[in-house]
């Protein structure tokens, strides 16, 4: 074999891999960074409880403070109120962090921000998070669909 031959074979041998590779990036996927406007919900058949002296969760105790948990974002807004949202973005699926502040929900990657109930307030989101319910019973907060 000479020289030229092993070169048209390790480059169409690396162009093979890297089609391979491309293919887990289909925009079918709906890990972050993906383009499924429209197609990112929350998880179902949510129902967890928190205990809140837990020191796992203390970011719960005081007003504006927020934590992930099971795919969702709890928060106690400055109201003293708890409330549940879809941890990730309903853009492109990044998570979302709690701006207690504002009382608003925000995407970091590309600046969607949401309502305390959830509802899009800027874009490039066009779709709503999906709501949990919130219970509080002593220092028991649980959270369902």
């Amino acid at each position: 074999m000479d020289r030229k031959q092993f070169l048209s074979l390790i480059g169409g041998g690396a162009a093979t891999v890297a089609l391979f590779s491309c293919t887990g990036c289909s925009k079918s996927s709906q890990g972050p960074g993906n383009n499924n406007q429209g197609t990112i919900t929350g998880p179902t058949g949510i129902d967890f409880t928190l205990d809140l002296t837990a020191s796992a969760n203390s970011a719960l105790l005081a007003n504006g403070g927020y934590l992930a948990s099971n795919g969702v974002l709890v928060a106690r807004t400055n109201a003293g109120v708890y409330i549940a949202v879809q941890q990730s973005c309903t853009h492109q699926n990044y998570p979302l962090i709690y701006n207690g502040a504002s009382d608003e929900f925000f995407c970091n990657n590309h600046g969607s921000a949401f309502s305390d109930k959830g509802v899009v307030l800027n874009s490039p989101a066009n779709r709503n998070l999906v709501v949990y319910n919130t219970t509080l019973s002593g220092t028991s907060l649980r959270v369902y669909s």
